[in-house]
């Protein structure tokens, strides 16, 4: 999660692409459980499809949302969800709340999102606690790890060779650290995941990660409501808008949109674990 969008939603009629060799789309991040998107989930779910964005993973942030986004996906095939407790929220991971965890793990695709963020006035000891508990848990499911890092590259990827995550792997999460950092990552089995940030004007570091960070490499998210692209700033961000870090990412690495759609998709299936197929009428 990031800085909250100001304003409601606007579903756009028109799709962005064209092709079919852009369908099936997968928004790997995206708070559709969460206002001011919930409220408007039906139209948001088809402005997407019109845009190609076919599935979407839903991470857990706070032990009270785990259950209403289990019911976001029984209801909607397309939702796919993630249990996990946000490092703002870090104080909560108690005995209890990981025990509960452990009993939603085996209808979610992925723990997340986890990690740290001095950013958030919770102890750092505190979230370091909570980061190692869910990999801990991950690693016996078996299940891939969505991670939330801000300002704490050295340390996240330390906890995490210590808590052998390459075990599982996973994606991090709107990355924002250098592409020197990024292969750290990459060397324990994640993915770097790009959001509208790639989209800013002046935003070096987001460009550098997009260009230097294989393809095989990336996926694609959207936050939202959060991090909304330089087209939309200022509004509540939503997973049709996630072609526009697709265009922006085929720009930077000098390729077609259908190519880094197709390979976006696919390095996404491989890490969550999906069927190759989107499964949506």
């Amino acid at each position: 999660m990031g800085a909250p969008g100001e304003c409601s939603p606007v579903y756009p009629n028109q799709p962005y692409l064209q092709s079919e060799a852009h369908a099936g789309l997968i928004d790997t991040h995206c708070h559709l459980d969460l206002e001011p998107l919930a409220p408007h989930l039906p139209q948001a779910l088809a402005a997407a499809r019109r845009a190609g964005v076919t599935r979407f993973v839903v991470p857990g942030v706070h032990p009270d949302g785990w259950q209403r986004i289990r019911a976001l996906a029984a209801a909607h095939h397309e939702i796919l969800p993630a249990v996990g407790i946000h490092p703002m929220h870090a104080a909560l991971a108690d005995d209890d709340a990981l025990s509960a965890l452990a009993r939603l793990a085996a209808g979610s695709v992925a723990i997340g999102e986890i990690g740290l963020d001095p950013t958030y006035p919770v102890p750092l000891e505190i979230q370091e606690a909570a980061f190692r508990g869910q990999l801990r848990l991950a690693a016996s499911r078996g299940l891939p790890v969505l991670v939330h890092c801000r300002r704490a590259f050295q340390r996240t990827v330390q906890i995490m060779r210590e808590e052998r995550a390459d075990r599982v792997g996973g994606i991090m999460h709107a990355f924002s650290g250098s592409p020197e950092m990024a292969r750290e990552f990459i060397r324990l089995g994640f993915l770097i995941s790009l959001s509208g940030t790639l989209t800013w004007p002046g935003a070096v570091r987001p460009l550098r990660l997009a260009r230097e960070v294989p393809l095989e490499q990336l996926v694609l998210e959207t936050d939202a409501p959060d991090l909304s692209p330089q087209g939309h700033r200022g509004s509540a961000n939503q997973p049709a808008w996630m072609v526009e870090t697709l265009l922006a990412l085929a720009a930077a690495k000098n390729n077609t949109p259908e190519t880094v759609a197709a390979a976006t998709r696919d390095n996404a299936v491989r890490i969550l674990g999906l069927s190759g197929e989107s499964n949506v009428s």
